[in-house]
């Protein structure tokens, strides 16, 4: 206060000084004065001023205090002050009080104008990185704030500083193993500004072995129990993975997904559940989706899919969604956290199918959500949570579908007793009075039929009891009449998206929907009305129903065939009319937004319309079914005329495929033969050698016998004998000879059917080759 009250000449004379006098005075005594120790009171002093008056501050001592950076290094006391001072004239967070009382001036965004000059200069970032390696604390700490203000006011051009300064990137990471804790955590918080939308900054951080040390700090915090800083750690490895496929197979080849498993391992206490670990742990669940997002490339997705069940994270997700006391949140993003660990995985959904809630008797967890989901009382989000995990655990899942399905026909139901099953459950929402129910049960049904044609004809087996004293009724009968009742647009939209699922090629399920005289009228008639804008939707869908029941029909009803369907729509709405109500479903909003992901998420549930898998059947049906529209009889005959040559000529095609593969059978098992007789052969030749070079060896002791000997009986006997010898041994070559002439034969036999067989799978070859070409002709 002394050095204020010189510099401002006393306070008893004369008016006092305004703030930029006082400040222009502090600036004048930075830049001549030759005591360090007066340079270094002014800066303090510019210190007390800067947040108070930022914009003077700003405006004439920025360049004063950079060149107080570059000459005065040796003090670190002047040089904490003057980082400091910068990092409040560049910050936009300043406290309350200050807020009021500069509310005024705030009009402009004053920190990142200051930023953007700072920053002109690179060499002035490059200079505060150098002062990130000083461990003084007093330089280091404002260093690191006043890097990561710059960061929040100008993103992009101080990561690219960063990235081209050499060991930029380096010089930040080593903050990760600075021993004091405040550095360390806020260089946390300065790599996740470091690190936001920035691909390249972002493998670097990677590899210079953040996740080793993130991990390690999580670890050493207490895991979902320890405190901010475990949240700030959480962040920034969300940072580092989302959207980043390289970092997320450096994490998963590290062996990083082993050491995530500790953080669900949470107690079953109800008193457990502070405020910061609901937040640790919602963040440890997102991570975890961020490996297995259904956006992430096939195999990177199902190689963590894997690694998540062989490490155990999967058993211990699915221990928190059958635990009590788990707070709501927690419980739904747990929900969302098992779909998508087991989307697509055949290995996980066939342990998701076994595990059995902690209930007397044990349930299938399947059972315990499905209860939650068509169950109005219970959150929305939670509803949503369990439908999108049903559909993940039926995605690519033809096992689980049978299953799901199994529960619904008769002889299972027989069989259940009293328990009750996914199917009535199904069956259940979808007859309710809560339309939320009615569509989340109708979707969930449409997944257990998707892309599989014999489950859509085993489901028409089904028959549901109504009502005492009354026969029972189908299932696709019973869809239909409460689809006919007017009902809310959300239980209607529900049913016609199942009934558009189910009858998709299948012209089975098209002929007994057909067969109720009552449809093709309601539909028509549904279609051929106008009605208001709430109403188009339905129209729409129903306009995409009555397109599968012409595409799709085999025209085994005479009063429905494909012909008379095209005719009726001419008559009693006009083609164009009928496009265009098609039309209505791709151009609505609520289409739009469920095409983007798998995942059900609506902001309410007046806003609960369309399913994702549906908008690809959409997609993929509405090209087609107009042109089916569009088409003549002729051409229909045509266009069956060829479909059954093209049946025709599958069937000729078929037949030489099994031609080819049992010659293929015997060619294998000739094959085999050859080997054997070749590996005979080489038995034989082998001792045939054998044998001439025994024959040899007798010839050189019979040789060396003579020279010894020298008499000429004892020579004569013993050439005898020799003789004898060589005759036993001269039968055996001539047998071997023999035997070895009729094994090439063999041989030589083997070798020309052998020929024949390829000459015929040529033949083969080429005939189903021919045949190929005519059936693209014909489809041409």
């Amino acid at each position: 206060m002394n050095f204020l009250r010189g510099v401002m000449g006393g306070q008893s004379a004369g008016p006092q000084p305004s703030g930029a006098d006082t400040i222009q005075k502090l600036c004048d005594r930075v830049a001549s004065s030759t005591l360090l120790d007066d340079r270094r009171d002014a800066v303090r002093a510019l210190k007390s001023l800067s947040k108070k008056y930022r914009l003077e501050v700003g405006i004439q001592a920025m360049s004063h205090l950079i060149h107080v950076l570059q000459t005065d290094r040796s003090d670190s006391e002047i040089i904490g002050y003057a980082l400091d001072t910068l990092c409040n004239i560049m910050s936009n967070d300043l406290e309350e009080e200050e807020q009021e009382e500069n509310s005024q001036k705030q009009t402009e965004d004053f920190g990142s104008q200051f930023t953007e000059i700072f920053i002109k200069q690179h060499e002035n970032v490059t200079l505060l990185l150098t002062y990130l390696e000083e461990f003084d604390f007093h330089v280091r700490w404002p260093g690191v704030k006043l890097l990561t203000v710059l960061l929040k006011q100008q993103s992009p051009q101080v990561q690219q500083i960063i990235l081209v300064s050499p060991m930029g990137v380096s010089r930040l990471m080593d903050l990760l193993a600075d021993s004091r804790e405040v550095i360390r955590n806020d260089g946390v918080l300065l790599l996740q500004q470091l690190t936001k939308s920035n691909a390249a900054i972002q493998k670097i951080v990677a590899f210079e072995n953040a996740f080793e040390r993130l991990l390690d700090v999580i670890t050493d915090e207490g895991n979902s129990d320890g405190g901010i800083v475990v949240e700030d750690c959480l962040l920034l490895l969300q940072n580092l993975l989302k959207n980043n496929n390289s970092n997320q197979n450096f994490f998963k080849e590290g062996s990083y997904i082993q050491r995530m498993k500790p953080w669900f391992e949470v107690g079953d206490d109800n008193a457990g559940w502070s405020a910061q670990k609901v937040t640790n742990l919602h963040l440890m669940l997102q991570l975890v989706r961020v490996l297995v997002s259904p956006t992430n490339p096939l195999g990177a997705t199902s190689s963590c899919q894997k690694t998540m069940f062989h490490c155990g994270l999967l058993q211990q997700l699915c221990t928190i969604l059958m635990a009590t006391g788990v707070p709501a949140d927690i419980l739904t993003e747990t929900i969302n956290t098992v779909s998508e660990v087991i989307r697509g995985s055949q290995m996980n959904q066939d342990y998701f199918a076994s595990v059995n809630a902690p209930s007397n008797p044990p349930r299938p967890a399947i059972v315990v959500l499905l209860m939650s989901m068509v169950n109005e009382r219970q959150p929305f989000v939670l509803r949503c949570a369990v439908l999108y995990c049903f559909q993940c655990f039926l995605y690519k899942n033809q096992k689980g579908q049978g299953e799901i399905v199994s529960t619904l026909l008769p002889s299972t139901i027989d069989a259940t007793g009293n328990s009750v099953s996914a199917g009535q459950l199904l069956c259940g929402g979808l007859f309710s009075t809560d339309s939320v129910s009615n569509w989340c049960a109708a979707v969930a049904l449409a997944h257990a039929l998707q892309e599989n044609a014999t489950l859509k004809e085993q489901l028409l087996r089904v028959q549901l009891a109504t009502s005492i004293g009354n026969p029972p009724v189908s299932l696709l009968q019973q869809c239909t009449n409460i689809l006919s009742q007017g009902s809310k647009v959300q239980t209607r939209v529900g049913l016609l998206m199942l009934l558009c699922t189910w009858l998709s090629s299948c012209p089975i399920a098209v002929t007994h929907f057909l067969h109720n005289p009552a449809n093709i009228p309601f539909l028509t008639g549904q279609i051929a009305e106008n009605l208001g804008e709430e109403e188009q939707l339905v129209q729409g869908l129903c306009a995409l129903l009555l397109g599968i029941s012409i595409y799709y029909n085999d025209n085994s009803l005479e009063n429905y065939k494909k012909e008379k369907l095209k005719q009726l729509i001419e008559k009693r709405i006009g083609k164009e009319i009928f496009i265009e109500k098609l039309g209505f479903i791709s151009k609505h909003e609520f289409y739009s937004r469920a095409a983007q992901k798998p995942q059900p998420n609506f902001s309410s549930p007046d806003h609960m319309m369309f399913d994702h898998e549906f908008t690809k059947l959409v997609k993929e049906l509405e090209g087609v079914i107009t042109k089916a529209i569009y088409k003549s009889s002729e051409e229909d005959k045509k266009e069956e005329e060829v479909k059954k040559s093209l049946e025709q000529h599958n069937n000729i095609v078929t037949h030489y495929k099994n031609v080819i593969r049992v010659q293929d059978q015997e060619l294998e098992e000739l094959k085999k033969q050859v080997e054997s007789l070749k590996i005979q052969n080489e038995q034989l030749q082998t001792t045939v050698t054998q044998q001439v070079s025994q024959i040899q060896q007798h010839k050189d002791q019979y040789n060396l016998l003579k020279i010894q000997l020298g008499k000429d009986n004892q020579h004569h006997s013993f050439h005898s004998d020799m003789a004898q010898m060589n005759g036993v041994q001269s039968e055996e070559i001539s047998k071997l000879h023999v035997e070895m002439e009729e094994w090439k034969h063999k041989l030589e036999l083997l070798q020309e059917e052998l020929r024949e067989k390829d000459s015929l799978i040529e033949t083969l070859k080429l005939s189903t080759t021919m045949e190929g070409a005519t059936e693209q002709s014909l489809q041409t």
